[in-house]
């Protein structure tokens, strides 16, 4: 199978590193937004209309799925993707909530749910979860923690100080939504802020669970066909793939 991967910018590059983990695909195809990143803090009719941009850019591919990396435009566009689209469009929010309810049977379990403040704010985790009976849920916008990854800090006073500002109040959690892509470069940290006693749900394993319980995969591709395309400097995009997926 050949997959195309969005992302508003470079988060979506842990999700691609899940995927190559586990050799699902033969060729993945990664189109960055990098020219309008963030989108965390953009309204919804502007999501829509750049989600549907990028379907049209993996039109230019035969692709016979689409994996949108991005929790916001997961959280705003994907029915409107769907609708643009001739390919599957699969989410990360739908597969971290799936991840969710596997991780966590019991139902009285308090989840806390990390994103950007249009992530949080469309409450497509929450909805998602109080649908399937989870109600002691928390979220909380924390999208400082975007920049610091970008700037590759990922541990340190700087990000130890990030961690006191957003979780001094924050009851200890029995499962943790990492619900922006950036985030998993940063989950030790914030494990060991929690004393390592949270589950940990990252968008990229939780893609692969779905994939895997959705469609049946008869080989592995040990040496898939990369390319990265951004909408603005691919260069700086191509230079981060490869140090985060040690290419």
């Amino acid at each position: 199978m050949k997959i195309g991967v969005f992302d508003s910018g470079i988060g979506g590059l842990t999700v691609v590193k899940s995927l190559l983990e586990h050799a699902l695909f033969e060729e993945i195809i990664y189109f960055g937004d990098t020219a309008r990143v963030p989108y965390g803090i953009k309204d919804k009719n502007t999501i829509i209309r750049y989600a549907i941009e990028a379907v049209e850019f993996f039109k230019n591919f035969e692709i016979d799925l689409i994996i949108v990396a991005c929790n916001t435009v997961s959280a705003y566009a994907l029915d409107e993707m769907r609708e643009s689209s001739a390919c599957p469009v699969i989410g990360v929010v739908e597969a971290g909530i799936l991840a969710t309810v596997n991780a966590l049977t019991n139902k009285n379990s308090n989840i806390l749910i990390l994103g950007t403040k249009a992530t949080v704010n469309s409450k497509a985790y929450e909805n998602g979860l109080k649908e399937r009976g989870y109600n002691n849920l928390e979220s909380k916008a924390t999208g400082l923690f975007v920049p610091l990854v970008e700037e590759e800090i990922y541990s340190g006073k700087v990000l130890e100080a990030t961690l006191e500002h957003y979780f001094k109040d924050v009851q200890k959690p029995d499962a943790i939504i990492l619900g922006c892509t950036h985030f998993p470069l940063i989950s030790q940290e914030i494990e060991n802020y929690f004393s390592k006693k949270s589950i940990i749900i990252h968008s990229g394993d939780a893609i692969v669970e779905y994939l895997e319980n959705e469609f049946e995969f008869t080989q592995k591709y040990e040496n898939p066909t990369l390319k990265f395309f951004a909408s603005e400097n691919p260069d700086a995009l191509k230079a981060v793939a490869a140090k985060w997926l040690s290419l």
